[in-house]
């Protein structure tokens, strides 16, 4: 299946509106409608997803939209990662193919914690590469057993004289046997919970490194299962403070929630246009679609759904960027950004669904759009932090107020 742009074609780019609200400044209004008229001239096949995603990193790498994965004394286009970037950046690739989103996404999250704490010879080695598209990266975190639950995980880190020895599994890994480089987190002391957790950055291909199995998922992506058997890393394969690996992979995962929202809010917007378009042009019993009252309500339910995950998303963008009271690591911040996760993903969902439902029996055939975006959402609800963890967090925060 090649991306959306190709076999639907769509003269109306996507709406920008939203950049004239407060929470974007004149950096986000300029880069979005580049980002959406570059997007519209990629082709690129999505028939192999592996493909397409070194394709996809290859390309965002060459056009420069890379470079706000990482901070600009590393090759990056800001002094440090902006999140309201990152938002408007992954709502503009969704709506145009949520394969590029993908792409440009794993780039971030899987060099964030070295954007965060790594050395400085960690830095100049791997986020130039990042920024550039030489390099392919991945966030090793979930397990068989420990997904939402990560102190359980089971893989460990044994100090040797010479550094390093990993041995355990990660599954669900994005970019799994595709990635040149993964950030692997691991116990290094068994009994310690959380708190006994580090990470390390383990290039590929490594000796001791099974990365062969390939998982198969309704909306294709590339996803394996990492085995370590007696793989051995150097002592600089550290990255960040010895035990501190659960604290970096949360602050990593905090920066790039809101993103995920905007990923969804961006297919949302998709199934939306496509929802509406359909509408005015489908004809039957001597009127169009969009005659009916029904039609009409339905698409107000949309748009009001959009809305609303719109501005939670926004807010909680702004609010790490921004607010010097309620931004990055604060309690206030972590609420909203389960807040704008929850709110986008499962908005989105709805808003897919009358979307398809819209269109009948088409929705359901395979190659058009709304029906690659059905199974294109699914998974945003649950990883990066299920929609019942974002509830739990929520309840929590409102509990401890």
């Amino acid at each position: 299946m090649v991306a959306f742009e190709h076999p639907h074609p769509r003269s109306e780019p996507p709406p920008m509106a939203h950049l004239e609200l407060p929470f974007f400044n004149d950096g986000h209004r300029a880069m979005a409608p580049s980002l959406a008229a570059w997007a519209g001239e990629q082709r690129v096949d999505e028939a192999d997803d592996r493909a397409a995603c070194k394709d996809w990193v290859q390309r965002l790498g060459s056009g420069g939209w890379l470079r706000y994965c990482v901070a600009a004394a590393h090759g990056g286009a800001l002094p440090a990662l902006d999140s309201r970037s990152l938002v408007v950046l992954r709502e503009t690739l969704a709506y145009h193919s949520p394969l590029a989103d993908f792409a440009f996404a794993m780039q971030g999250l899987g060099s964030g914690a070295l954007s965060l704490a790594g050395t400085p010879e960690q830095q100049a080695r791997y986020l130039p590469a990042v920024a550039s598209g030489e390099k392919i990266t991945a966030f090793a975190l979930s397990e068989p057993d420990a997904g939402s639950d990560v102190a359980a995980m089971a893989t460990s880190a044994q100090q040797r004289a010479s550094g390093w020895t990993l041995n355990g599994s990660k599954t669900w890994i994005s970019n799994g046997d595709l990635a040149d480089f993964y950030i692997v987190f691991a116990k290094t002391q068994p009994d310690s919970g959380a708190r006994g957790i580090s990470a390390f950055v383990v290039d590929a291909p490594c000796a001791g490194l099974d990365s062969s199995a390939h998982i198969h998922v309704m909306a294709p992506h590339p996803l394996a299962t990492l085995v370590f058997k007696d793989c051995a890393l150097a002592a600089d394969a550290l990255v960040g403070p010895l035990h501190g690996g659960f604290k970096l992979a949360m602050q990593t995962l905090d920066i790039f929630r809101a993103s995920v929202a905007a990923a969804a809010l961006g297919m949302a917007r998709r199934a939306f246009a496509e929802a509406v378009s359909h509408a005015k042009q489908r004809r039957m019993f001597g009127q169009t679609l969009a005659d009916f009252q029904l039609t009409q309500a339905r698409i107000g339910e949309m748009s009001a759904l959009i809305e609303a995950a719109a501005m939670l998303t926004y807010r909680a963008a702004w609010m790490r960027d921004c607010s010097t009271t309620q931004g990055a690591g604060t309690p206030a911040y972590t609420a909203a950004a389960a807040s704008a996760k929850l709110t986008a993903t499962e908005n989105a969902q709805r808003v897919i669904d009358m979307a398809l439902q819209m269109f009948g029996g088409r929705g359901v055939q395979v190659g058009q759009v709304v029906e690659h975006l059905y199974r294109d959402i699914r998974s945003l609800r649950i990883y990066e932090g299920a929609s019942e963890v974002q509830l739990l967090i929520l309840g929590k925060h409102a509990l401890k107020a």
